[in-house]
C-alpha cells in the first residue's frame, strides 16, 4: 500500500513550487543555498515541464531533471514530483488539434495558456500515460522522491469539453450509468418539451440551445465531465503505484467554494493517497481569514478528518484578481498556521522564486524579485523556523464541534437555469452560516448528506436543494437519536435527477422538519421583510420567503409583513430525542446568530463568550499530545483562556490561566497531561 504522507519527511512540510527551468542552471546552487537558509523541506518540481522533458514526440531529455533532483537530495530537500500532463507541448496539439477543448458554443480553444485539454481525447490519454510511465520508470526509486503530483488543479480553468469525441464518450458513460435509453428518458424527464430519445446515439452534450437546456441532462454532463477528469487521474495514479510502489500519489485540489465549482471533491478525496489543497485569498470585501478557515475545514473533511497538506498559497499578493493587495506584515505566517491548526501537515507556496516572464510574474513568491533584502523573504525565513519548531504536531487531528452539510452535486443543480430566484446563492448561504458558526468559535467539519453524523451534537444545512431520499432518512434518524438539525430554505426539493420529490415541499425533509411549504415567494431586489418573535423581538430578512404550514413543528418567528405576513418564518420540531429547526427566509448576521444560539442550546453546546471576535482557537490532538492554536486576526492584543497549563511552542514559555496572544500573532500551546 502507498504511504499517506510524504516519504522521508519527519516534520512539517515547508517549501513551494520550484520551476528552475525558468532560470539558468547557475542560479540553482543559489536557490538551494537559500532554501536551506529558509528551512525548506520539500519542493514541487516538473508540473509544467512536458515540453522540456519531451521536446519532440518520443524524444526525451531528462538530464536537467536528473541534475536537479540529485542537487536537491544532496541538500536534504524532498521532492514532490509532478507529472506534467496539465500542459502538453505545442507539437502534441499541432499533431492532435482535436485534443483542444470545445466550448458549449462550439468554439475550440487554442494553445498558449494552460489546462486546455479535452479529457475524453484518446491521443491525450495515450500521451499522458506515456510521459507518466517514463517519469515513473526513471525516478520511482530516486532517494529525493517524497510523493507524486499528478496534473495540476483539475477543473481549472476548463473542466468540460463539448466536442464530438466527448459526445461519444458521454453516450458510453450514460450506457454504463443507466443501461438503457428508456432509463435515461425516465431520469431526465424527457417527456417534457418532447425531448424523448429512442437511441443513446441521438444524445449530444448540452450545447448551446435557444433557451434553457434540460436541467437533468446538464446536471449529468457536469457529473460526466468530473468523472472523466477523475478517470484520467486514476490512469496516471495507477501507473505510478505500479512502477513506484509505496510512494503516495496526489493532485492539488481547490476546495474553497470561491475558487472551483466543477469538481466533486467528496469523490476525489477517495482517490488520492494524501489530500492536498491550494488556497488563495479572495479580495471581494469579505473577511478573508474566514474564507481561509472554511477552505481548510472543507479540505480536512474531504480527507475524512485525516491530516492533509497545503500545497499552494501565496506569500503576499496574487496576480489574477482585479486588485491584488499585498499581505500585511505577519499575515503570511498567520494564514499558514491557520491552515496547520485546521489539519495541514505544513505550508507550501506558489512559488519559490518569483518569475520574470509569463502571466504570473506579479504573483508573489518565497524569493521575491527584490531578493533577500525584503520583508517577504524575512517572513519566509521566520515561518520556516516556526514550522520546524511545530514538527511534533505531525499526525495529530483537528477536533470539530459541529457539522455543515455540503454536496457539490446539489450546488451544480441549484446553479442551473430557471430557479425561483437568481439572488439565492448556495455559496452565499454556506459562507454566511459558516461565518456565524466561526463567530461563535465553533470548529466545523463538513459532511456529505448521507454520511454518519452521530458524533455531532449540531448539524447545519445551509443549502441542499438536491437531496436524495437516503439523505432525508439519514437526517431524520440523526434527529430522532438526539441530534439538533438546522435547515435553511430551498433544501430537500429535488432528487438526484433534479426531479421534484413527490408531494409538498420540502420533499426529503418534510418529516424531519414537521412542516410543508405550499409555495415559494422570492423577494424582488431591495425588498425586505420583518420577522418577529416572542417579547417583541424583530429581525430583518430578504431574498426569499415561503408559505410554511406547520405539521407538528412549533412556530418560533413569524413574518410580520409581505405576502407571507402571519405565517411561520422559523420553526422548531421536536422529533424523538432531538430537534429540527427550519428557517424559510434569508436572515442576516444578527438573525443567523440568534438562530444558531437557540440551536446550540438544544445541542447543549456551551457558549464561548470569553473569546474575542476574530481570535480563533482550534485544537489538534493525537498520540504526541493536545495542542491549542490561538490565532489573533485583530489589531489588538488578546487573552485566551486555557483549560490546562502547558508550554507555548513558538516562544518556549510556560502558559497558564489566560494565554497572551499579541495582535496579529499565533500561539501554539502543548497542554499538560
Amino acid at each position: 500500500m502507498p504511504e499517506t504522507t510524504p516519504t522521508g519527511l519527519t516534520g512539517l512540510a515547508f517549501g513551494g513550487d520550484y520551476n528552475p527551468e525558468q532560470w539558468p542552471e547557475s542560479v540553482w546552487q543559489e536557490d538551494v543555498r537559500l532554501m536551506r537558509e529558509a528551512g525548506v523541506t520539500m519542493v514541487s518540481v516538473g508540473i509544467f515541464s512536458w515540453a522540456l522533458l519531451e521536446p519532440s514526440p518520443g524524444v526525451y531529455d531528462f538530464g536537467w531533471l536528473d541534475r536537479l533532483l540529485d542537487l536537491l537530495h544532496d541538500n536534504g530537500i524532498r521532492v514532490d514530483l509532478g507529472t506534467p500532463t496539465v500542459c502538453p507541448p505545442v507539437w502534441f496539439y499541432r499533431a492532435h488539434p482535436e485534443a483542444l477543448p470545445v466550448t458549449a458554443e462550439g468554439v475550440r480553444h487554442e494553445f498558449g495558456s494552460r489546462a486546455a485539454i479535452c479529457h475524453s481525447n484518446a491521443d491525450y490519454r495515450t500521451a499522458a500515460a506515456t510521459i507518466t510511465t517514463q517519469l515513473a520508470e526513471r525516478y520511482g526509486g530516486h532517494p529525493a522522491l517524497a510523493m507524486w503530483h499528478v496534473h495540476n488543479e483539475y477543473g481549472v480553468p476548463v473542466s468540460a469539453c463539448y466536442c464530438d469525441g466527448c459526445a461519444a464518450h458521454f453516450r458510453r458513460w450514460l450506457a454504463t450509468t443507466y443501461g438503457t435509453v428508456d432509463a435515461v428518458n425516465e431520469a431526465w424527464g424527457t417527456a417534457f418539451w418532447g425531448q424523448r430519445y429512442t437511441d443513446l446515439d441521438q444524445i449530444n452534450p448540452p450545447r448551446r440551445t435557444p433557451t434553457a437546456v434540460n436541467p437533468s441532462q446538464a446536471l449529468d454532463y457536469k457529473r460526466f465531465a468530473d468523472a472523466t477528469m477523475r478517470e484520467n487521474f486514476r490512469m496516471e495514479r495507477d501507473i505510478l503505484h505500479r512502477l513506484a510502489p509505496g510512494v503516495p500519489v496526489t493532485t492539488n485540489f481547490m476546495t474553497a467554494l470561491s475558487q472551483c465549482d466543477s469538481v466533486d471533491y467528496w469523490a476525489w478525496g477517495r482517490e488520492v493517497d494524501l489530500v492536498t489543497n491550494d488556497h488563495y485569498l479572495i479580495t471581494d470585501g469579505r473577511r478573508t481569514h474566514v474564507n481561509l478557515a472554511m477552505a481548510a475545514d472543507l479540505t480536512r473533511s474531504v480527507a475524512g478528518g485525516a491530516p492533509w497538506l497545503l500545497l499552494e498559497h501565496s506569500t503576499s499578493g496574487v496576480n489574477w484578481q482585479p486588485r491584488n493587495p499585498a499581505k500585511a506584515p505577519g499575515q503570511m505566517a498567520r494564514n499558514s498556521l491557520t491552515h496547520v491548526a485546521r489539519g495541514s501537515e505544513g505550508a507550501l507556496f506558489f512559488q519559490w522564486r518569483q518569475s520574470r516572464r509569463g502571466a504570473e510574474k506579479f504573483h508573489s513568491a518565497m524569493l521575491p524579485h527584490g531578493g533577500t533584502d525584503t520583508r517577504v523573504w524575512r517572513e519566509v525565513v521566520e515561518l520556516g523556523a516556526a514550522l520546524d519548531t511545530l514538527g511534533e504536531i505531525r499526525g495529530t487531528r483537528t477536533e470539530a464541534d459541529v457539522a455543515v452539510l455540503w454536496d457539490w452535486h446539489s450546488w451544480w443543480a441549484q446553479n442551473l437555469d430557471w430557479r425561483p430566484s437568481e439572488d439565492h446563492d448556495a455559496r452565499e448561504r454556506a459562507d454566511a452560516f459558516y461565518e456565524a458558526l466561526y463567530d461563535r468559535h465553533l470548529t466545523v467539519d463538513f459532511a456529505h448528506p448521507e454520511a454518519d453524523l452521530s458524533r455531532y451534537p449540531l448539524v447545519v444545512v445551509p443549502a441542499l436543494y438536491l437531496m436524495t431520499e437516503a439523505a432525508g432518512r439519514n437526517l431524520k434518524a440523526y434527529v430522532e437519536n438526539g441530534g439538533t438539525l438546522v435547515v435553511s430554505y430551498f433544501s430537500g426539493i429535488v432528487d438526484e435527477h433534479d426531479a421534484v420529490h413527490e408531494g409538498a415541499y420540502p420533499g426529503a425533509l418534510r418529516d424531519v422538519l414537521g412542516l410543508t411549504v405550499e409555495e415559494f415567494s422570492p423577494l424582488l431586489p431591495g425588498e425586505r421583510v420583518r420577522v418577529t418573535g416572542p417579547e417583541g423581538s424583530e429581525l430583518d430578512a430578504d431574498v426569499w420567503t415561503e408559505f410554511v404550514v406547520p405539521r407538528g413543528a412549533d412556530t418560533v418567528l413569524t413574518y410580520a409583513d409581505g405576502l407571507t405576513a402571519g405565517r411561520p418564518a422559523v420553526t422548531r420540531h421536536r422529533l424523538g430525542e432531538g430537534t429540527a429547526w427550519y428557517v424559510s427566509t434569508r436572515l442576516g448576521t444578527d438573525g443567523l446568530d440568534a438562530l444558531l444560539g437557540w440551536a446550540a442550546e438544544d445541542a447543549r453546546l456551551a457558549p464561548r463568550a470569553d473569546l474575542p471576535r476574530d481570535v480563533e482557537v482550534v485544537r489538534r490532538t493525537g498520540e504526541s499530545g493536545t495542542y491549542l492554536f490561538a490565532v489573533n486576526h485583530t489589531g489588538s492584543d488578546a487573552k485566551v483562556p486555557l483549560e490546562a497549563p502547558g508550554t507555548e511552542l513558538l516562544t518556549g514559555e510556560r502558559a497558564a490561566g489566560r494565554l497572551a496572544v499579541p495582535a496579529g500573532a499565533v500561539r501554539v500551546v502543548r497542554l499538560d497531561g
